[in-house]
């Protein structure tokens, strides 16, 4: 479905959620919206290939633990159940939204019913995680209260096991005000050059006034730093929009 949800103008009081009409228009508003998302999504099956570990269950099998935590309409998930089989992995997606998480059980249960994907409503701050290799964090730390990112960050960190990692998608600002006006303006070209028009890109804007609330790259190696992690960089980069790896 198209995202025309910011066709019409808007009460300046509207706020952005992730309710029923988000959720019909989500895949459509991602991809015009977010830079380089697909090619994020393509390396995570690499990544994990890479750091994933397998432990053993009660019934002798043999499998990792991924975490998709603020999982929307799982494409985390059909990004890793494309390339790994159903006995490889079990996928835990995390959401807050009740209307996320019933679409996205619904499409993955009809793509991929073999694999071990479970779906849980649950606030990512709240959860308690079991022992991982993987941590998938894509653009939600940022909708996060600040004074809850660094404890989240610290239950990843301890849930992960010895060689796994977290994979920290965020859009992001810069402290020099030229740079950060120019990045701005190169992204709403962007959304422009993907059919968004004025009143759409304005309309968005500010309905994600102290929703989206941005950090440093610089902050987030800090933060992780914080966590406990021991190190992490940054892999990939578009505009102002960027993805960590941070390693245990």
């Amino acid at each position: 479905m198209h995202d025309t949800i910011f066709t019409t103008p808007l009460d300046k009081s509207a706020r952005f959620s992730f309710d029923e009409e988000v959720v019909a228009c989500f895949p459509d508003m991602i991809r015009r919206s977010v830079p380089g998302y697909g090619q994020m999504l393509a390396m995570l099956p690499i990544l994990a290939r890479r750091h994933c570990a397998y432990r053993q269950n009660d019934d002798g099998q043999k499998f990792s633990r991924v975490y998709d935590l603020g999982c929307s309409l799982g494409a985390v998930s059909f990004a890793l159940a494309e390339q790994f089989s159903p006995d490889e992995l079990q996928i835990l997606a995390v959401d807050i939204s009740a209307p996320m998480i019933d679409k996205a059980r619904a499409v993955l249960g009809e793509h991929y019913p073999a694999h071990r994907i479970h779906f849980i409503l649950d606030d990512v701050c709240e959860i308690q995680l079991q022992e991982c290799d993987m941590i998938v964090i894509n653009l939600t730390l940022q909708f996060l209260s600040p004074d809850k990112r660094l404890d989240l960050l610290k239950k990843c960190h301890d849930a992960l096991a010895e060689g796994g990692i977290l994979i920290l998608t965020e859009k992001t600002h810069t402290l020099d005000e030229q740079d950060d006006a120019w990045l701005v303006e190169r992204y709403y070209d962007f959304k422009r050059a993907n059919g968004y028009s004025e009143l759409e890109i304005s309309g968005k804007r500010n309905a994600l006034e102290n929703v989206l609330i941005t950090d440093t790259e610089e902050f987030h190696h800090e933060r992780l730093s914080q966590a406990g992690f021991e190190r992490s960089l940054t892999w990939f980069k578009f505009l102002n929009f960027l993805s960590i790896v941070a390693f245990k």
